[in-house]
C-alpha cells in the first residue's frame, strides 16, 4: 500500500490545514502549501532556525519582481518601481 505525499493529502482536503503526527508521536499541522510545522511552538521555533541555514529556504517572496534565474535586482512590493509597468515611450 503507498503512503501519501503530505502535499497531495492536504489538497484533496480543501486546503485546510491538516492536524497529524509524526512516526515518533510528534504533532505537526499539514499546510495547504505541502509543507508541514510542528504544532509545539518551541520544537517549529528550533525547526526554523535549521531551516534558515540551507539557501534553498532563502528564495524571494513570491510578490516580488524581476530577479530572473538570480541575476538582477528583486523589486519587493512597496517600492517605487513595482509594477510601473513598461518604459517603452511607444507603448505607453
Amino acid at each position: 500500500m503507498a503512503l501519501p505525499l503530505p502535499a497531495a493529502y492536504a489538497q484533496g482536503h480543501g486546503g485546510e490545514v491538516i492536524d497529524a503526527a509524526t512516526a515518533a508521536g510528534e504533532k505537526v499541522r499539514l499546510l495547504p502549501n505541502g509543507r508541514w510545522e510542528y504544532v509545539d511552538a518551541q520544537k517549529a521555533a528550533v525547526a526554523r532556525a535549521v531551516a534558515d541555514r540551507y539557501p534553498e529556504n532563502r528564495l524571494r517572496p513570491m510578490d516580488a519582481q524581476g530577479c530572473l534565474f538570480g541575476i538582477g535586482r528583486c523589486v519587493m512590493p512597496g517600492d517605487k518601481d513595482y509594477n510601473r509597468g513598461t518604459l517603452n515611450p511607444a507603448k505607453r
